[in-house]
């Protein structure tokens, strides 16, 4: 299985969306944020699985291009 590294906004972006939803939304509607903190809390669990198993060389590496013969066909 091949992982790939996040951004650190990406871990930030559902830290802050699970204290949010809890906090603030909880006073508005149980159901929704229950639901929302579900989404941030599996975002924040993909990004500390792409800390510990991406390798950010593999998204450097350079892509080859195709040849024009191959674009045609």
């Amino acid at each position: 299985m091949k992982y790939a590294p996040l951004h650190a906004s990406f871990m930030l972006s559902s830290m802050l969306g699970l204290v949010l939803s809890l906090v603030f939304v909880w006073d508005f509607d149980q159901t929704w944020a229950v639901a929302f903190a579900t989404v941030f809390f599996c975002m924040f669990i993909a990004s500390m699985i792409a800390m510990r198993h991406g390798n950010p060389d593999e998204q450097l590496a350079p892509v080859p291009k195709k040849r024009e013969a191959e674009r045609e066909a």
